[in-house]
């Protein structure tokens, strides 16, 4: 390479460039990328949630220029710059060859909260982190897709622990500015307002958009100084305040999200609901088609074709109902101008419109105004059906009109840094000047053929995993020892936080909690209480026989969060922790703080073993153990949402059979005695069973089978090909 220094135009297209791909969320799955923004500023990356744009914002303008005079430092941003252009001018993609029709008419995605990444925190679990990887693949896909939702500028709360080891929130402040969005603006370059009817007021908002990779979603919020305050902060919070808050929110999901989308030109060939939060769409699409003189059977017929419904909850109690005073009064207006009376408009949620004693149920809703509807598993389909029979006098169970297509997760998306590259390293080819200097292989690029981001999501390359020619079980087996280690040390790291704020006699030495060769147990999720979060513990006495084994050494590494009105949850976490910090089990049971995206992934890939025990038939689909595999992590799970499908006896372990008692009770025993049982008989014999080289050969086949068999399955480039192949693409 030339030692000529960079021109101002050369100079000038690089800082350009990094500015606009700061502002697309494509970096947060692109390794190269983000390690040049870390690269700039190793500090703020660690502890600005890894932002692009606030690393830009931190380095001033003159830095910049002058950084980029190193001229290995231009070639990898001119490299990367490069890779992000052709990914988003590809022409040959799999939407433009299978779905063309949806390049000018697209879905319009409408999910009450969208987790794409930690510099983002506007989601509160699984169904928002769904959300959000199904946008990453729509994009990989080329698939035409847009997303609505809210702009909650103080996102989900974020978590402490007290000295009572209590749960306790606070919420931080999201500007815009610090963030990659960009306001949408009208055709004077000022914001774009579109407005609803919420009770007698008319509430206006303005959107953000986010640039997930080729797709748009775009964010709603209410902060606008014409709406009174109650009505500014209803993007306050995710899913929060009380039911007369959560009406509000969802009228502004699905009747603005509609709104907004003709505001921009949109007309999109599906509205795809995700979860019931956004059914009033349908009200607003009916609503459109009578002021264009439809009458209202044809109207809600019409309107009915446009619309698809996925459910997520298999328990009456989480579907979203509403009273009638409720109703009458969020939506008064809207019952005007669809000339319904409080009580037709009632009939429209419940599963029998005349019973006056049902309260109005947003998934019923969805399910009368959609063409197709599905669940997220197997099992979650059969559920679903069972539960909204009554919708379908006449039919048997099987005959209710709800599929399933089990959900998956953004595979580069969740693949850790170091996996990336050592997957990176077995599909290249080092250039023959890398090889003569004797550099790296961090660069190198693919061999002829290959295509990263599709090759990653195929059955043909995981089947490699099989071929210890393509990976020895001693590369494996190294691989799993840096990840392990890697997640230990951001263990400590943040104990070592969260025991600076506590008074020093709760505080454990951080040097010396886990074991980097002692099998690893991880838990990460919502601390919701049918996930059973403290039942491993519900056996403590063997438990603690079993962490003093010097020889076959265990730990468990706990994170998540408690809605904050959910005290039973919060007792769980206390539990808990009060488990890490005064039994036998201190030292070798650590619970980590403020549970998002990051903690996720550093969880994922370092945990030897996935525990998963929910209630069956509780957990719908459950995405978290998807995200193990490719990282060498292995599952332990009762066999419900995906893992009942996953499970073949070789890729992993099951707690119990592909059945559950009715009593809570017997089922609670049952599934504590399997769990412990599996753990002593099974998981840690596995683990520990070493041949002379110390390697543990019938573990890492365990690793190999779950490669080979859920990496190209449990994906969300499979699940968005299968939606779009489904219910996208009209026949």
């Amino acid at each position: 390479m030339s030692d000529k220094s960079l021109s101002g135009a050369e100079l000038a297209e690089l800082v350009t460039g990094l500015h606009r791909l700061a502002r697309n969320l494509w970096w947060t799955w692109n390794q190269e990328a983000q390690e040049i923004f870390q690269e700039l500023s190793p500090r703020c990356w660690q502890n600005l949630y890894h932002n692009a744009v606030a690393i830009l914002q931190e380095v001033s303008e003159y830095e910049l220029h002058v950084r980029l005079q190193d001229h290995d430092f231009a070639h990898r941003v001119r490299s990367v710059l490069h890779e992000f252009e052709a990914y988003l001018s590809e022409p040959e993609t799999w939407g433009n060859q299978n779905a063309p029709k949806l390049v000018k008419n697209p879905v319009a995605y409408f999910s009450a909260e969208f987790g794409f990444h930690e510099t983002l925190p506007i989601a509160a679990g699984g169904l928002g982190v769904l959300a959000g990887d199904h946008a990453k693949s729509a994009s990989d896909l080329g698939l035409g897709f847009i997303g609505i939702s809210l702009f909650y500028r103080e996102g989900y709360f974020q978590q402490t622990v007290n000295q009572d080891n209590w749960q306790t929130e606070y919420y931080t402040l999201l500007n815009p500015r610090n963030l990659p969005l960009e306001p949408v603006l009208d055709p004077r370059g000022e914001p774009l307002v579109c407005s609803v009817e919420i009770a007698m007021s008319q509430v206006y908002f303005q959107a953000w958009r986010v640039n997930v990779g080729r797709c748009p979603v775009y964010l709603l919020d209410s902060n606008r100084p014409e709406n009174e305050q109650r009505f500014r902060d209803l993007t306050l919070r995710v899913y929060g305040g009380d039911s007369t808050t959560r009406i509000m929110q969802e009228i502004l999901l699905g009747i603005g999200g509609v709104r907004l989308l003709r505001a921009l030109g949109v007309q999109p060939s599906t509205f795809h609901m995700n979860e019931g939060h956004a059914a009033f769409l349908t009200l607003e699409l009916v609503r459109e088609k009578l002021a264009a003189g439809q009458i209202l059977r044809d109207a809600l017929a019409n309107s009915k074709q446009e619309c698809i419904f996925t459910t997520h909850t298999p328990v009456e109690a989480g579907h979203d109902r509403f009273s009638t005073d409720l109703m009458n009064y969020a939506l008064l207006k809207m019952m005007g101008q669809l000339k319904l009376s409080i009580q037709d408009l009632m009939g429209l949620g419940r599963v029998k419109p005349e019973n006056e004693s049902e309260t109005f149920c947003m998934t019923v809703l969805a399910l009368k105004g959609s063409r197709a509807a599905n669940g997220v598993s197997e099992l979650h389909g059969q559920v679903s059906r069972s539960m909204w029979q009554g919708l379908y006098p006449g039919l048997t169970v099987d005959q209710v009109p709800i599929g399933y297509i089990t959900n998956g997760i953004h595979l580069l998306g969740w693949m850790k840094g170091p996996v990336r590259r050592f997957w990176r390293r077995k599909l290249s080819s080092p250039p023959a000047e890398a090889v003569a200097a004797g550099e790296g292989t961090r660069f190198w690029a693919l061999k002829p053929g290959l295509n990263w981001n599709r090759d990653m999501n195929t059955k043909a390359f995981w089947e490699r995993m099989g071929d210890p020619s393509f990976i020895s079980d001693e590369e494996i087996w190294a691989l799993r020892y840096k990840l392990r280690r890697e997640l230990i040390e951001f263990a400590r790291r943040r104990l070592l936080i969260q025991g600076q704020r506590l008074l020093h006699g709760d505080f454990i030495s951080f040097d010396h909690l886990l074991n980097p060769d002692a099998l690893t147990i991880g838990f990460a999720r919502r601390f919701a209480t049918y996930k059973r979060a403290p039942l491993i513990f519900q056996q403590l006495e063997d438990i603690v026989k079993l962490i003093g084994d010097k020889q076959r050494p265990l730990q468990f590494v706990f994170a998540g969060k408690a809605h904050p009105r959910d005290d039973e949850g919060k007792r769980f976490i206390q539990h808990i922790i009060h488990l890490s910090k005064y039994t036998e089990l201190k030292g070798s049971l650590v619970f980590i703080e403020n549970y998002d995206v990051h903690v996720a992934r550093q969880m994922v890939s370092g945990c030897d073993i996935w525990l998963n025990n929910p209630r069956r038939p509780l957990e719908a689909s459950g995405t978290s153990g998807q995200k193990t595999s490719c990282h060498g992590c292995l599952n332990l799970s009762i066999l419900d949402g995906w893992w009942r499908e996953g499970y073949d006896g070789t890729n992993g372990f099951a707690i119990g059979d592909d059945s559950h008692p009715d009593s809570i009770e017997e089922q609670d025993r049952r599934d504590s005695t399997n769990l412990f049982r599996v753990l002593t008989e099974e998981v840690i014999p596995t683990f520990y069973a070493r041949d002379a080289q110390g390697v543990p050969r019938k573990w890492i086949a365990k690793i190999r089978s779950a490669m080979v068999t859920l990496v190209p399955q449990f994906n969300t480039w499979r699940m968005v090909q299968e939606y779009a192949d489904k219910y996208y693409i009209k026949r």
